[in-house]
């Protein structure tokens, strides 16, 4: 979706953390809470995703969780266009369901 020639963009967040040892338990939790007090929603579980207005914003976004990393384990970060994550096949056992939408942009231009 662009909207006056913005591309508008998905984040995707996938890590995999430790979870062996009681402060390794604490990051794994503050990483997820920050996660979602920055907008984004789980996808499946260590896959959260969040939509930027425009690429700009989506670097925004990048720079809050690689400030927010954790000291151990694995974070990839996937950008992505609207016309990209329309592609992805979302499937809940033998059954398709069709992948989620962009959230309304409003245009105050």
């Amino acid at each position: 979706m662009t909207f006056g020639g913005i591309q508008t963009m998905w984040l995707i967040v996938l890590f995999d953390l430790p979870t062996d040892t009681k402060e390794a338990r604490k990051e794994y939790t503050q990483f997820r809470k920050f996660l979602l007090n920055d907008g984004y929603t789980m996808m499946q579980y260590s896959v959260y995703m969040r939509h930027s207005s425009s690429d700009e914003n989506a670097i925004v976004h990048v720079k809050r969780v690689k400030a927010c990393l954790p000291d151990d384990g694995e974070v990839r970060i996937i950008k992505i266009t609207d016309k990209q994550f329309s592609k992805i096949e979302v499937y809940y056992g033998k059954k398709h369901k069709p992948a989620e939408k962009a959230p309304l942009q409003l245009d105050f231009f």
